[in-house]
């Protein structure tokens, strides 16, 4: 099934912003795949739209596309200027009837404006995030990671990590394999780890010649099937437990051990996707050593059974439903 994206375009966008979503949501893994998305862009009033680079761009549909998006897509904002009630009505309607609201970067502003986070939380650029938070109190903003999902709303950092908030979704959507094709294709990391903490300035000391963190994360993944004891890990850069962890938050902007669980369930998700192993065997080739481990983390985190996310996701059922699309 083809999943329709409706991207809200507004005067003085961002012509890298309205970009994103088009790229990401638009492209497919390969030329012989078919289009996984229909994205049309709208604006209150269509016709001519001057952008903040200097050109005009021209919009043909309105808001009413807004009435048949599964997914609502509002790149970026002007955060002075106040959305009209005629987008904030649209906004509401669109989530009310189930449609999936996502604020990239500074989007997360008429999302709040709506009304549809209050009492929740909103991720926008960290720069933005103080006047966000003065604006809405209600809301929860989040400064400290590249994307929030609460399901039905989405809300990421600034800049480059609406990409990494769109790669997000394919992958939610259609899992892992399908987003990690996608991400070769558009030369993108498929699955960015870490925070906005990487990214606001705090002084940290300059980094000379090797990346010893980055050399870690490396052999990690290359173990991931193996015990990972922290001690050992650190030895394997000739460090410290302690400096090891401090260095490894300030490059990642999460503990060694949090990193390490999402790529081994990365990992699973990947083999539960792409091959037959079993469960079991999933478990112990991830690294989460027994079946209730595995069990455990990934319901947690994703809300699903590993089983279930198969028969979701499996390359057989991707293959099928690519398949069926052809023949309609």
């Amino acid at each position: 099934m083809v999943r329709s994206v409706a991207v809200i375009a507004f005067p003085d966008i961002s012509p890298f912003h309205l970009s994103v979503p088009s790229l990401v949501f638009g492209h497919t893994e390969s030329p012989d795949t078919a289009p996984r998305y229909r994205v049309t862009i709208c604006a209150e009033d269509p016709g001519i739209l001057p952008t903040n680079a200097g050109y005009d761009i021209a919009v043909r549909r309105s808001l009413d596309a807004l009435v048949e998006a599964d997914t609502v897509v509002i790149p970026s904002w002007v955060p002075d200027r106040r959305p009209s009630d005629a987008v904030l009505e649209a906004i509401r309607r669109a989530h009310g009837r189930g449609a999936r609201i996502v604020g990239l970067c500074l989007g997360a502003f008429p999302i709040a404006d709506s009304g549809i986070v209050d009492g929740r939380e909103a991720a926008t650029h960290w720069h933005a995030a103080e006047t966000l938070a003065r604006r809405h109190p209600q809301v929860t903003v989040r400064s400290d990671v590249l994307w929030s999902d609460l399901g039905d709303v989405v809300t990421s950092a600034g800049t480059a990590a609406a990409l990494d908030c769109c790669l997000h979704l394919v992958r939610s959507d259609h899992g892992v394999s399908a987003a990690t094709a996608l991400a070769r294709r558009l030369v993108l990391a498929p699955h960015r780890s870490g925070t906005q903490a990487q990214f606001i300035p705090v002084p940290v000391r300059e980094q000379d010649g090797e990346d010893e963190i980055e050399r870690a994360m490396a052999w990690a993944r290359l173990n991931l099937s193996e015990p990972v004891d922290l001690d050992h890990w650190s030895r394997v850069v000739l460090m410290s437990r302690r400096t090891f962890t401090r260095r490894f938050r300030e490059r990642t902007g999460s503990s060694p051990q949090q990193w390490l669980l999402l790529q081994r369930l990365d990992r699973a998700r990947l083999l539960l996707e792409t091959t037959e192993l079993g469960v079991d065997a999933v478990a112990v080739e991830s690294g989460f050593g027994s079946t209730a481990s595995l069990r455990l983390h990934f319901g947690r985190t994703f809300g699903i059974s590993p089983s279930a996310h198969r028969a979701l996701f499996s390359a057989g059922s991707s293959e099928q439903s690519t398949a069926d699309r052809s023949r309609v």
